[in-house]
Parts: structure tokens; sequence; C-alpha cells
């Protein structure tokens, strides 16, 4: 291998004649207790993510200094090489190593950024950290309008990618190729404070100086995204592990924080292809230190044993509620609100209760909205989980094919590549465990992405349902819609299951394809909380008819028939095993649940064509509105048959 000895330096570098002190000059520099005052600030607000990411603190006050005026001056201690590949691979042995470890990929030519001060670098020393500027900062919902709209963003990043570009205007080609290869060069990070919205993780792409550092297991270098609260900025910090002498490369561990073995070998599949089709890809449930974990982690304290508590027919309850919905539609006379929490019978919260034990104790007798355990069915890893004693390793057919990134990547990339072997459908939807509305989910079929997305936050990966069962919106064409159940939940033991009989319907706006993946209105149907979207609205006793016209085969009792026969086996399995391995048998406590779900086209072993329901997800305590300003006694309905055990008034069916 030949290098070129070209040398470039950082996007935004600053190269002062010498580094200042943080010393106090007597007679120019700040003022001593001043300079306390700042760094005791400085280590107050962002000590706690310095920490976290191992920055050592003899860096902290240098880093507060090139923070505050802007130091970039990783040009006087770096370059960055460029090694062009002349040697012919003596075997396709070599070329694959040679492919394991090609630095740079994305394009011919490869990088190193290699120490170019003639004095080396020392890890003691408090000014070897650096500042490495972000060429690009997105959330993904947002990377194709960025890169069709902001000036001179594709070309950058086709460059520093690697990628081809020609011609002014962004084509089409050009910027998939961009959104294809940026997985192996996208960092994460996720705000703490703010909206749901403002939660959502942050992907960003280090500077050409940044960007040209390497991987290696053993690295020389550290990195960590920070967020400089001050100038709401975030940087990519660097530090070294180890002494370096002039010319010894930077690298970093693009598998930071992974020991085990199989699972770096994944992690790294962006950068150093691996087959792992010989790999089981056979995900049998959990076992139940699993569960206990998962309550641990919670801080959920499972309630003592009580007996059911008893009131008169006649019984006016107070209820304790900081639910909105419930306290502008509860209108039953069995039912009166109370500001007093102590007062209550019952309360009707709008977070989970974590101390149950603390409440069986001091009032048994007080009646609630929730389960224990209930995170079983309302966090989308552990519904996957509990769901395959219903469908064993494979899951039920009522759910997609779902893993759990965290704990079963190696399963899910051997079945990835499986797959694509056969020349399967291979398109799948990235979700969070545990927010709603199409948050951060994601539908793609490229591996790389999906490996990735498992830094910035916990997810599951499901088969995407390549073949819906549409809707014809005459105003549209053939959209996906989905459609939302609500159940309710009287008691674990016996199980006493009901489903009210109104169901409401979510459409996308978009005649439906498996193309323009990142195109929302295609391939979601959450339209509510954006204005600037079209919400269409049908309600269910318009939807039966017409679905029954455009699908005359089948009758829409019989659909509904095998949906809540899946209902029924969800909540049957996720009752059967005492807690936290299910959901606790606690007399008190009642729930509601609302169960989002699809259909999708089957076949049955005779070969006839079916429709399959796919449950989607499950949500406590979920948006009301529509039920509410459609069904005024919506919450008179529920409240009657989960609390009064009076649903034979109500318009609910029992499943169990």
């Amino acid at each position: 291998m030949q290098a070129d000895a070209r040398l470039e330096r950082g996007s935004r570098v600053q190269t002062p004649q010498s580094a200042p002190s943080l010393e106090p000059d007597p007679e120019l520099g700040p003022d001593p207790e001043e300079d306390a005052r700042a760094r005791a600030k400085f280590a107050a607000l962002h000590g706690p993510a310095l920490r976290a990411s191992g920055v050592p603190e003899r860096y902290w006050g240098r880093l507060l200094h090139k923070l505050e005026h802007e130091v970039f001056d990783a040009g006087e201690m770096f370059g960055i090489m460029q090694v062009q590949e002349v040697e012919e691979r003596e075997s396709e042995d070599e070329a694959a190593r040679d492919a394991r470890e090609k630095p740079n990929p994305g394009g011919q030519l490869c990088y190193k950024v290699i120490v170019t001060n003639e004095n080396g670098l020392q890890a003691a020393d408090p000014n070897s950290i650096f500042l490495i500027d972000h060429a690009w900062t997105c959330r993904v919902a947002h990377a194709r309008q960025q890169l069709q709209q902001v000036p001179g963003l594709l070309h950058r990043m086709a460059n520093l990618m690697g990628i081809e570009f020609h011609g002014e205007l962004p084509s089409t080609e050009a910027v998939d190729l961009v959104l294809e290869e940026m997985w192996k060069f996208n960092q994460t990070y996720q705000l703490a404070h703010g909206t749901a919205e403002e939660k959502v993780p942050v992907w960003y792409i280090m500077d050409e100086f940044g960007s040209r550092i390497q991987h290696a297991d053993v690295p020389s270098f550290a990195t960590a995204p920070f967020f400089y609260m001050p100038q709401r900025v975030a940087y990519t910090l660097l530090w070294p592990l180890r002494d370096l002498d002039t010319g010894e490369e930077v690298t970093r561990d693009f598998a930071y924080g992974e020991a085990d073995p199989l699972i770096r070998r994944c992690v790294l599949l962006p950068w150093a292809p691996a087959d792992l089709l010989d790999l089981s890809s056979s995900t049998p449930e959990p076992a139940d230190e699993h569960y206990q974990a998962i309550l641990e982690e919670n801080k959920e304290k499972l309630p003592l044993a009580i007996k059911p508590a008893v009131y008169p027919c006649n019984h006016i309850f107070k209820v304790y509620t900081d639910v909105q919905q419930v306290l502008g539609h509860l209108s039953h006379p069995r039912f009166t609100f109370t500001q007093s929490e102590a007062d209550a019978h019952i309360l009707y919260h709008f977070s989970h209760l974590k101390d149950y034990r603390r409440l069986s104790r001091e009032r048994p007798s007080v009646l609630l909205n929730q389960f224990p355990c209930e995170n079983l069915l309302t966090v989308k890893d552990c519904l996957a989980s509990v769901a395959r004693r219903a469908g064993g390793p494979e899951g039920p057919a009522w759910l997609p094919r779902t893993f759990n990134l965290r704990t079963e990547l190696p399963q899910f990339v051997s079945y990835f590549q499986q797959r694509e072997r056969r020349g399967e459908d291979n398109h799948w939807i990235c979700k969070p465990w545990n927010l709603a509305r199409s948050l951060d989910t994601h539908i793609t079929k490229n591996l790389h992405s999906i490996i990735r997305h498992r830094e910035s936050s916990p997810k599951v990966v499901s088969k995407y349902i390549e073949s819906p069962v549409l809707f014809l919106r005459e105003d549209v064409g053939r959209v996906k819609f989905d459609i939302r159940y609500i159940v309710l939940l009287r008691s674990v033991k016996p199980l006493t299951l009901f489903v009210y009989d109104v169901f409401w319907l979510r459409f996308s706006n978009r005649p439906f394809a498996l193309n323009d993946l990142d195109d929302y209105e295609k391939h979601f149907t959450v339209m509510n909380y954006d204005p600037d979207l079209v919400l269409k609205q049908m309600h269910y006793d318009e939807f039966v008819p017409e679905f029954e016209k455009q699908y005359p085969e089948f009758p829409w009792k019989s659909v509904q028939a095998e949906i809540f026969q899946a209902f029924t086996e969800l909540f049957q399995v996720a009752c059967a095993r005492p807690p936290p391995l299910g959901l606790c048998d606690y007399p008190s406590s009642r729930a509601m649940y609302a169960i989002d779900l699809m259909l999708k086209w089957d076949s049955r072993p005779d070969g006839k064509r079916v429709m399959q329901p796919q449950l989607l997800e499950v949500n406590f305590n979920p948006d009301c509105e529509r039920a509410c300003r459609c069904h005024p006694t919506f919450f008179n309905d529920v409240f009657s048959t989960l609390y009064l055990d009076e649903p034979d008034s109500c318009p609910v069916t029992r499943l169990v």
C-alpha cells in the first residue's frame, strides 16, 4: 500500500502560535475568583454529562476555555493523510480482509488522521482535548428535505462520503446515495428535556476532520458528543487514551462499550461486512430473570396480597384524577370528583404508579386505573416477548415478527440476511420501546440503518407490513389505514376483559406503495398532531358498509371476530404467569388500554386468501378526545364497566 503524503486540515481550525494558559495572569489574566466561579458553574452544569462520557477532569478547564472562545486547534496537532490503494490483492481471503480493514468506507480513496505535531501528544497535558465541529445535524425524518433544500449540503456530504456528484441541482439518485451511506458516518445524541418531539434523537456527521478518524478495536482516542448549553451548540470532544508519537494514527472504537464479541461483530457490520447466516434467528421468550430486571429497572414495588374492596350497590365514588378528559366528560351520578387524593375511592392517574406495596398496605380498598407490571403489554419489546407464549419463538400470527435490538441483534441480523438470500421482502420498521404517535419511527430496508438506530434509544425492529389491506379513499386512492379499539381489563384472576363496541380509524393521505419510505403521509396514519396535515375522519358505522362494499367476500363481523380472538389470546398469555412475568392479580386494579392494529393479506395452508390482524401496540391512558367528542357517554361507559361492574347497560362486548 502506498500513501500519498498530501495532508489536509480540519474544516474549522484555528492555529494560534501558542495555546493560552488557564492560569490567571496577574496583569492580563482573568480575576482568579471569577475564573474559579466560571469553572465551578461549568462543572455544575456539564459535569454529569462529562463524567458519563468518561472525559477526565484534568481536561475540563481547557475545555471551558475552548468552548467560550471557539478554539478549534486540532490543526496544530493532527493532519489528514490520503491513502491510495495500489497493491493488487493476492487472494480472495486477502480481499475480504482488506474490505474489513478499509478505513474510510464510501469511496475509493482512504483517509487516516495522524499526529503531525513534532513533539507528539501527551495524554496528561490538560490541553489535549479538542473540539470537532459538526458538518450536518438533523433528525432522520428531515434528512431528505435538508439535502434537497440546504444550499451546498448535498455537495459537501457527497464529497465527505466519497460519492461522485455532478451537476448543480440535487438529483434523487445522489440524495438516495447519501441517505444510504450516511449510516457509516452518523453519530447521535438525545436531548433530555423538552417536548416529546424535541426528545427525538438527533443525528449528526462530524466535519471532514472528525469523519476521517478510523476504527480500531484498541483505539488511541475517545470521542463523545457534547451539548454546550450556554451557546446551545453541539460538538464532539476528542481526547487521547495514551501518549502518541508523531506519525501515529488517531483512531476510535466504532463499537465503544460493546464487550460481547458477537454483538461487536454485528455493530461493526456497516464498516466490516460479515456473514451471520449460520447463526440461529430463533428468539424464544427471555428467561424469568429478564422480567425481574425490568421490574427493578422500573423501580416498581409489587403490592401485598389484599382482599377485594366491597362497596354498597348505591355507593357514590369519589374520583381523584389528573386526566382532563375524565374531568371534562365523566358525568355518571355514581361518581363525583375530589381534589383530595387522600379522600378518593378511585385514583385515576395519567402516569404510572410505582409503589403498589405502600398503597396496598395503607389504602387497600382504593381502586386504581392501572395494573402492576402492565408494561408487559404497553412497552413494545415486552409485548413481543410475552406474545411468544402464544406463538412460540417466531411469535403469533397476529403480531409482526419483532426483535429487541438491544438483546436480539445477532438473531435479527441473521434473519435479515436469510430473507435477503431467499429474495424475500426485507422492509422493516424501527420503533422506540415506549414512544407513541409514530415519533422516532422509521421504515427502511437498509440493514446498516437499523443497526445504527440501536445507538440512539432503546428500539425494537418489526417486519413492515408489505401487503396491507388497503381502503379506497375517493379523494386519494387506495391507502393504508389502522384501527384503534378500547379494551377494558377489569380483573386478572379471573380474567375479565371487555372491548368497547365503537372503534376508531386513521388513514394515510397518499396511495400506498413500497417506495418513498420517508414519505410520512404515504406510510403512516397519525395525522392529528400536525396542523399542516389533512386529517381524514370516518365514523365506524360509515366505515363498515364501505369496507364490505370494497371487500364483499370479507364481512366485517368475521374480520372483527379474528381481531377479538387476537385480543383474547394476548391477554390470556399476559395474565397467565405471576408477576413480574405477567400482569399482577391486584384486586383493586382496573385499566383501559387502546390497541392499534392493521390488517394484512395472508394465505392459509389451503391457499385461501385471508385478512390477518396485526397488533401494532397497546397504549396506557390513550388520547380519548375523539371518543369523547363523538360519544359523550364514553367515560360513563368506561367507569360503569370497570368500577360499577355494570357492563350490560354499556356498548361493550365481553371477550373473556
